[in-house]
């Protein structure tokens, strides 16, 4: 990640909303998420979608027929980085609750990783799972969320 002192980036964002439940995050919410994961200059294109579209989405992109919370779809990293970044409400609110997380603590995480996946950052296998992991660890909690990843370990640690 940049230095404190370096120029912060700048992010195009368009935001739609396929669906968007009174308790949907807004624009601002997922810019200041956004940004604060970003490393380089961005066009983002942000979409809040149904479990049938965020299913449809999954297979047909990842050969999965399931809808997922956070699909990630890069399109270019020259002149500026460019992607896609697919949120399925129904999913995200479900596991929110499973997890007993704030939805917006949820939706910040989920923002920030689908951010990271953009910039080329992956958890295929363990180690890149550690530095990426490590990564939205410090990008949430700076944002002033708790460790998205506390109550997994914890609930791993006590047999949940």
């Amino acid at each position: 990640m940049s230095s404190p002192a370096a120029k912060k980036p700048r992010l195009e964002l368009a935001v739609q909303y396929a669906v968007k439940p009174e308790n949907a995050p807004t624009r601002a919410q997922f810019r200041k998420w956004a940004l604060a994961g970003l490393e380089e200059d961005a066009e983002v294109a942000l979409r809040l979608v149904d479990e049938a579209e965020g299913r449809e989405l999954n297979r047909d992109y990842r050969g999965k027929d399931y809808a997922t919370n956070v699909l990630t779809f890069p399109l270019a990293d020259e002149p500026v980085l460019m992607g896609d970044i697919v949120l399925c409400h129904a999913v995200i609110e479900k596991e929110a609750l499973e997890q007993d997380k704030p939805l917006e603590a949820h939706y910040a995480h989920l923002t920030v990783h689908g951010v990271l996946h953009l910039q080329g950052y992956d958890h295929e296998t363990d180690e890149e799972a550690s530095v990426m992991e490590s990564l939205e660890t410090q990008i949430i909690t700076k944002l002033g969320y708790a460790d998205p990843y506390h109550i997994e370990k914890e609930a791993i640690t006590h047999g949940g």
